[in-house]
């Protein structure tokens, strides 16, 4: 008899996915890196970086848009860490692809203006196939604790592109950066978080063309 191994806390069995899910893995020179995204969870997040501000950042991103986010990363954080920043971002993104499936009966499209303190961040996601992207995001500080502030925008470039979405992030107002950049992972979260949300009228794709 085949040996049945569940995994509770995130709803894997025997490696399948339950609910919309997706588990990616993706080894290079420079980082080698293992994302678990489950999209219908509960804000679960077990981050690992090697860099703390990032894990910061990610474990919002997870506990405000409700999904379950497992990140183990190895980088060459001896360079820097740009390749651990941006890689991160090309992974989850084809995990958000993946786990979406063929996007019948999301709605597609979210924003969100959220406040953290001084920092006021707006998002708007269009999960349409089609990657876009616009930043307007001005840190004054280079480094958030160890993580590059111009690191922020690579790694929503690379989530965009991989995951083929329009994502536009501005950043209306802030004067602590640890506030900004806060509110701008928190603000995607949300914006994201109503996008992959099924609605009942939605009984195909929402799209015109039949296909996202």
């Amino acid at each position: 008899m085949k040996e049945c191994r569940q995994d509770k806390e995130y709803g894997i069995i025997n490696g399948e996915k339950k609910n919309r899910q997706a588990e990616v893995k993706r080894r290079t020179k420079e980082t080698d890196i293992s994302v678990m995204l489950d999209l219908d969870g509960t804000g679960k997040g077990s981050i690992d970086t090697g860099i703390g501000f990032f894990d910061h950042m990610l474990e919002g991103f997870a506990k405000h848009g409700f999904f379950d986010l497992r990140v183990k990363v190895e980088g060459d954080l001896e360079v820097d860490g740009h390749h651990t920043v941006e890689d991160t971002g090309i992974v989850l993104g084809t995990a958000l692809r993946e786990a979406l499936g063929d996007k019948v009966g999301i709605k597609r499209y979210g924003s969100f203006l959220l406040p953290m303190d001084d920092a006021l961040a707006l998002c708007a996601v269009d999960l349409c196939g089609r990657p876009y992207f616009d930043y307007q995001c001005g840190f004054t500080a280079e480094k958030i604790g160890e993580l590059d502030t111009e690191l922020i925008r690579e790694f929503f470039y690379a989530v965009s592109y991989s995951a083929g979405m329009n994502l536009h992030i501005k950043m209306l107002s802030g004067i602590n950066n640890h506030h900004m950049a806060e509110a701008a992972f928190k603000a995607f979260a949300k914006a994201l978080d109503e996008a992959v949300t099924k609605d009942t009228r939605i009984t195909e794709v929402l799209s015109t063309k039949g296909s996202l």
